[in-house]
């Protein structure tokens, strides 16, 4: 993470250095997370750009439509196979798409190699799937198919959480604007106004930061549910499951159960994470903005020092508030996000 954080640092400032021409006026911070999010992750896990990795997003994004709409459809005859026979060949087609996009860019990664241009594969996550992918030890080595599905992987978990996440903690923000305050207080005190760093392990100092980053997670849980396979029986308390039971854990359930959160669980308050996560609740186990366990999300760290490096360089340099224009209607496809986006008021400090 250290290596990537100047990448990451670049990235925002490129995206404020943009929003210096809409000061006093409104901007769709999703729409600007979504670029900025795609363009870290691009450069950091793949040695590219946003420009360069538009193409795979789109068509992620359109598959991904795809897949939860037909977990929400009910077929009816005739009607339902027609379309279920357009959508699956659409979604073929998009498949066999991003597949040789993928393709394209690990074989100039190879290429560079060979020709001497790099003298590995690279540092990236896409190098160290391709050096896995060429191993001659058939133990270790990665099948393209594996390492295709690991880039997809990457893309979804890697940029629409970490968008989702900035997207409603500026939300936030722009209501409790004396949290606002309090996250800009705590951004100076550590960083002054230069660029803030991973050095002397500043973000994990970021005491007001993470209680907003966690109460923003309760409230608006990446995932709204989990999805298990039980491989062998297994008690789950008073229930008895069968092999090959397939579990689904509402997330959001848990995160708004007042038994758990008290009477007040619907509310905004960052405070209740004052001790940490342990103490926040009666049962803090029902906490999963991630998940739990192995299958906890791989990019956690990845999210959270984005997250928290873009947030203190908006707080150095702007305030805002929510345009009257906003419409809330958080809807989810892979994370929760806003469907009518975000739109702020940006006033320079």
């Amino acid at each position: 993470m250290q290596h990537m954080v100047p990448t990451i640092v670049g990235s925002v400032q490129n995206m404020l250095e943009k929003w210096s021409y809409h000061e006093g006026k409104e901007i769709d911070v999703h729409e600007e997370f979504r670029i900025l999010t795609s363009d870290v992750l691009s450069k950091t896990a793949f040695g590219s750009s946003y420009v360069e990795g538009q193409k795979i997003f789109e068509k992620l994004g359109r598959l991904l439509s795809l897949v939860t709409a037909n977990n929400l459809r009910v077929d009816l005859p005739i009607i339902g196979k027609l379309l279920n026979y357009y959508t699956n060949s659409e979604a073929d087609e998009l498949e066999k798409e991003i597949r040789e996009s993928f393709m394209q860019i690990i074989r100039k990664r190879i290429e560079k190699k060979d020709s001497g241009e790099l003298n590995y594969y690279g540092s990236d996550y896409l190098g160290l799937l391709v050096a896995a992918n060429q191993e001659t030890d058939e133990e270790k080595k990665v099948t393209i198919d594996t390492l295709i599905d690991e880039c997809k992987t990457a893309y979804f978990a890697g940029q629409d959480t970490t968008m989702a996440l900035l997207s409603w903690v500026i939300f936030v923000l722009a209501i409790h604007t004396d949290w606002q305050e309090k996250a800009r207080k705590e951004v100076f005190d550590l960083f002054d106004d230069k660029h803030p760093t991973t050095s002397d392990n500043n973000l994990a100092k970021m005491k007001i930061m993470t209680m907003i980053v966690n109460e923003t997670f309760r409230l608006y849980p990446p995932a709204l549910t989990l999805r298990r396979l039980v491989p062998c029986e297994v008690r789950l308390g008073k229930i008895l499951l069968p092999p090959q039971s397939h579990i689904v854990i509402p997330t959001l359930v848990g995160h708004t159960d007042p038994q758990i959160w008290g009477e007040d669980v619907h509310v905004f308050r960052p405070d209740r994470f004052a001790e940490g996560v342990a103490k926040a609740a009666t049962n803090t186990n029902v906490f999963l903005p991630f998940g739990m366990g192995p299958r906890i999300c791989v990019a956690q760290n990845f999210a959270g020092t984005e997250a928290k490096l873009a947030l203190s360089m908006i707080l150095q340099r702007y305030s805002f508030s929510l345009s009257p224009s906003y419409v809330h209607c958080p809807i989810q496809s892979f994370s929760v996000f806003p469907q009518q986006g975000i739109p702020i008021i940006i006033h320079k400090l």
